[in-house]
Protein backbone atom coordinates (compact mmCIF):
# COMPACT_ATOMS: atom_id res chain seq x y z
CA UNK A 1 0.00 0.00 0.00
CA UNK A 2 1.30 3.58 -0.89
CA UNK A 3 1.16 6.89 1.01
CA UNK A 4 -1.02 8.00 -2.08
CA UNK A 5 -3.87 5.71 -1.05
CA UNK A 6 -6.64 7.65 0.79
CA UNK A 7 -7.36 4.72 3.19
CA UNK A 8 -3.76 4.77 4.61
CA UNK A 9 -3.25 5.23 7.84
CA UNK A 10 0.50 6.14 9.16
CA UNK A 11 -0.36 3.99 12.32
CA UNK A 12 -0.96 1.24 10.28
CA UNK A 13 2.66 0.92 9.58
CA UNK A 14 3.30 1.26 13.42
CA UNK A 15 0.95 -1.27 14.49
CA UNK A 16 2.74 -4.37 12.35
CA UNK A 17 5.90 -4.00 13.64
CA UNK A 18 6.33 -4.63 17.54
CA UNK A 19 9.58 -2.44 17.62
CA UNK A 20 7.45 0.33 16.32
CA UNK A 21 4.95 -0.25 18.15
CA UNK A 22 7.01 -0.09 21.24
CA UNK A 23 9.32 3.40 19.77
CA UNK A 24 5.65 5.03 19.26
CA UNK A 25 4.47 3.66 22.71
CA UNK A 26 7.41 5.19 24.84
CA UNK A 27 7.27 8.64 22.28
CA UNK A 28 3.37 8.87 23.76
CA UNK A 29 4.15 7.35 27.47
CA UNK A 30 7.67 10.56 27.12
CA UNK A 31 4.79 13.25 26.17
CA UNK A 32 2.50 12.10 29.01
CA UNK A 33 5.18 12.12 31.60
CA UNK A 34 6.02 15.62 30.81
CA UNK A 35 2.51 16.52 30.89
CA UNK A 36 2.27 14.80 34.47
CA UNK A 37 5.08 16.79 35.88
CA UNK A 38 3.18 19.91 34.59
CA UNK A 39 0.14 18.20 35.90
CA UNK A 40 1.85 18.06 39.71
CA UNK A 41 2.87 21.34 39.51
CA UNK A 42 -0.22 22.64 38.94
CA UNK A 43 -1.75 20.31 41.60
CA UNK A 44 0.54 21.77 44.06
CA UNK A 45 0.15 25.21 42.84
CA UNK A 46 -3.57 24.94 43.51
CA UNK A 47 -3.17 22.99 46.76
CA UNK A 48 -1.45 26.23 48.30
CA UNK A 49 -3.66 28.90 46.71
CA UNK A 50 -6.90 27.23 47.50
CA UNK A 51 -6.02 26.57 51.30
CA UNK A 52 -4.57 29.99 51.05
CA UNK A 53 -7.96 31.26 50.50
CA UNK A 54 -10.07 32.23 53.85
CA UNK A 55 -13.15 34.12 53.64
CA UNK A 56 -14.30 36.08 56.50
CA UNK A 57 -15.61 34.24 59.34
CA UNK A 58 -13.91 30.71 58.15
CA UNK A 59 -12.76 28.48 61.00
CA UNK A 60 -9.16 27.14 60.30
CA UNK A 61 -10.61 24.36 57.88
CA UNK A 62 -12.94 25.37 56.16
CA UNK A 63 -10.75 26.59 53.18
CA UNK A 64 -8.94 23.14 53.30
CA UNK A 65 -12.78 21.44 53.26
CA UNK A 66 -13.49 23.61 49.72
CA UNK A 67 -10.05 23.19 48.35
CA UNK A 68 -10.34 18.82 49.02
CA UNK A 69 -12.83 18.10 46.04
CA UNK A 70 -10.50 19.92 43.64
CA UNK A 71 -7.05 18.44 44.77
CA UNK A 72 -8.88 14.86 44.81
CA UNK A 73 -10.23 15.59 41.50
CA UNK A 74 -6.40 16.66 40.53
CA UNK A 75 -5.50 14.02 42.37
CA UNK A 76 -7.44 11.17 39.99
CA UNK A 77 -6.45 12.73 36.79
CA UNK A 78 -2.59 11.97 37.98
CA UNK A 79 -3.15 8.51 39.48
CA UNK A 80 -5.00 8.07 35.52
CA UNK A 81 -2.05 9.42 34.05
CA UNK A 82 0.26 7.03 36.09
CA UNK A 83 -2.22 4.33 35.20
CA UNK A 84 -1.96 5.16 31.40
CA UNK A 85 1.65 5.68 30.95
CA UNK A 86 2.52 2.03 33.02
CA UNK A 87 -0.32 0.46 30.72
CA UNK A 88 1.88 1.68 27.33
CA UNK A 89 4.35 -0.25 28.71
CA UNK A 90 2.38 -3.51 29.41
CA UNK A 91 0.84 -3.12 25.94
CA UNK A 92 4.37 -2.38 24.48
CA UNK A 93 5.44 -5.81 25.84
CA UNK A 94 2.25 -7.45 24.96
CA UNK A 95 2.60 -6.52 21.29
CA UNK A 96 6.37 -7.92 21.80
CA UNK A 97 5.07 -11.57 23.43
CA UNK A 98 2.29 -12.01 20.98
CA UNK A 99 4.43 -12.12 18.34
CA UNK A 100 6.48 -14.31 19.46
CA UNK A 101 3.83 -16.57 20.02
CA UNK A 102 3.21 -16.65 16.89
CA UNK A 103 6.29 -17.82 16.06
CA UNK A 104 6.39 -20.25 18.71
CA UNK A 105 2.69 -21.31 17.57
CA UNK A 106 3.93 -22.32 13.65
CA UNK A 107 7.01 -24.04 15.12
CA UNK A 108 4.80 -25.72 17.53
CA UNK A 109 1.94 -27.11 14.74
CA UNK A 110 5.17 -28.21 12.75
CA UNK A 111 6.00 -30.23 15.27
CA UNK A 112 2.84 -31.95 16.39
CA UNK A 113 2.31 -32.79 12.40
CA UNK A 114 5.66 -34.12 12.33
CA UNK A 115 4.95 -36.25 15.76
CA UNK A 116 1.35 -37.13 13.92
CA UNK A 117 3.10 -38.46 10.99
CA UNK A 118 5.44 -40.72 13.18
CA UNK A 119 2.81 -42.55 15.16
CA UNK A 120 0.95 -42.90 11.89
CA UNK A 121 3.89 -44.66 10.60
CA UNK A 122 6.14 -45.62 13.46
CA UNK A 123 10.09 -46.74 12.52
CA UNK A 124 10.63 -50.57 12.81
CA UNK A 125 12.51 -50.78 15.86
CA UNK A 126 15.80 -52.80 15.37
CA UNK A 127 15.96 -56.07 17.07
CA UNK A 128 18.20 -56.41 19.87
CA UNK A 129 20.19 -59.50 19.53
CA UNK A 130 18.77 -62.65 21.27
CA UNK A 131 20.08 -63.89 24.49
CA UNK A 132 21.40 -66.75 24.90
CA UNK A 133 19.04 -69.40 25.67
CA UNK A 134 18.39 -71.81 28.53
CA UNK A 135 18.66 -75.60 27.24
CA UNK A 136 15.37 -76.45 27.13
CA UNK A 137 13.78 -73.51 26.10
CA UNK A 138 12.16 -73.12 22.42
CA UNK A 139 12.27 -69.23 22.09
CA UNK A 140 8.88 -68.23 21.52
CA UNK A 141 7.88 -65.15 19.48
CA UNK A 142 3.97 -65.03 20.27
CA UNK A 143 2.08 -65.22 22.92
CA UNK A 144 2.36 -67.85 25.63
CA UNK A 145 4.82 -65.95 28.24
CA UNK A 146 4.09 -65.79 31.89
CA UNK A 147 0.77 -63.89 32.15
CA UNK A 148 1.37 -63.16 35.33
CA UNK A 149 4.50 -62.98 38.30
CA UNK A 150 2.79 -66.41 39.70
CA UNK A 151 3.70 -67.75 36.00
CA UNK A 152 7.40 -66.62 36.31
CA UNK A 153 8.62 -69.65 37.69
CA UNK A 154 6.42 -72.51 36.02
CA UNK A 155 7.57 -74.23 33.49
CA UNK A 156 5.18 -74.55 29.92
CA UNK A 157 4.18 -78.02 29.22
CA UNK A 158 3.69 -78.24 25.44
Amino acid sequence: MNSTDPNHSPLRDVAQSPEATARYLADVQRVLLDIGKNLETLAHETRVHLRDTHVEGDRWYHARLRAMPVEKALGQVLRNLNNLTSGLEKSAYKRRAHDEVVVNTAKARKEKELEKQRKKNPQPLQAAPNPPQQSGQVPNPGYGGPRSIYDLGKERSA
